[in-house]
């Protein structure tokens, strides 16, 4: 049953009121409706300077980047501007050392994203049971991701020292001569992954622990009814109930391996992490984006590697929408 109350804000005319005429009355509702719609504008109006400042900081470096990549600027007078349109994306696309940039980075994307993926994907699915300390291991599970880069390069830089890390020393046990791990191309790349690998995994797993604890239980219920082995259940049952999750990880993990910075550069131990080695054999995009800038003082050249990453991404974006509405279509 309507009180006054409502009956007010509708525009209608509680008992014992005053008769009002018609136009008062569109008045009322006039003034009941605006009130409504400034109490749902509300949330609008409080979330609306967060997108505002969010665009400002998006586009500013994005608009910005953009621009002086079409000039030849340098890092002491970045003032000084002289236009040279798209003659620094032609230069990009002749250096040698681009294109070796691109593929260091594509390998070490791959054997580290992959497998540190999989990893998570077993390790998560394994603190889904019940077992004692969960709760120890889950929180254990995140303190790679909570260790400084710097602090983790460093060690796992000792680790595969050349005369007296770790791992050449059990290689050595074992009978196998020791490798150089830094000046080598591809064990270099194995040992920067490694470092990835270590650091994102248990991040990882929590962000599927999650998701595997939203299924219902129900699902598993009826796959364990129909005869459906642990192994059915994992792929059959938990694997698709956390796709998005995985989709979600997978584009996170292409972000970091395309921006990878910090390990190869604290890998190198001086100098040769800037350009990545003495022959450039584990120099990321990341590494060249720094060395124009910073150590070649060309920052125009500097924010074309910058943007040649960012159009990386969007492609990588694109080819993975192609993909799912082909699938779509397909099924």
């Amino acid at each position: 049953m309507a009180t006054s109350t409502t009956k007010a804000l509708a525009g209608e005319e509680p008992p014992g009121a005053p008769r009002t005429t018609g136009g008062e009355r569109t008045a009322r509702r006039r003034s009941a409706l605006l009130h409504r719609l400034d109490v749902k504008g509300a949330p609008f109006a409080f979330v609306a300077p967060f997108f505002v400042v969010f665009a400002a900081f998006s586009f500013y470096p994005l608009v910005y980047t953009s621009w002086i990549s079409l000039h030849d600027v340098e890092l002491a007078t970045l003032d000084v501007m002289e236009w040279v349109a798209f003659d620094n994306y032609v230069e990009l696309w002749g250096d040698s050392r681009f294109w070796n940039a691109l593929q260091n980075t594509l390998t070490i994307g791959v054997i580290s994203t992959v497998p540190q993926l999989l990893m998570a994907l077993g390790l998560a699915h394994l603190l889904n049971y019940r077992m004692r300390a969960s709760l120890f291991f889950r929180v254990a599970s995140l303190v790679p991701y909570a260790t400084s880069v710097a602090a983790a390069a460093l060690v796992f830089t000792m680790i595969f020292e050349r005369d007296f890390g770790m791992i050449n020393w059990a290689l050595g046990a074992v009978g196998v001569d020791p490798v150089n791990w830094e000046a080598d191309k591809w064990p270099a790349q194995v040992a920067i992954s490694t470092i990835v690998i270590w650091r994102w995994t248990g991040y990882n797993a929590l962000l599927y622990l999650a998701a595997m604890q939203a299924i219902p239980a129900d699902r598993y219920e009826a796959a364990s009814l129909d005869g459906a082995s642990r192994w059915k259940q994992f792929t059959h049952v938990t694997v698709p109930g956390i796709r998005s999750t995985i989709v979600f990880t997978i584009v996170l993990s292409t972000i970091g391996a395309t921006q990878l910075f910090g390990e190869p550069l604290i890998f190198g131990q001086g100098p040769n992490g800037i350009t990545g080695g003495a022959d450039n054999q584990y120099q990321t995009l990341g590494l060249l984006l720094y060395e124009e800038g910073w150590k070649n003082y060309q920052m125009g050249r500097s924010a074309t590697v910058a943007w040649a990453m960012f159009m990386l991404l969007v492609l990588a974006f694109v080819a993975q929408r192609l993909i799912k509405r082909l699938r779509s279509r397909t099924s």
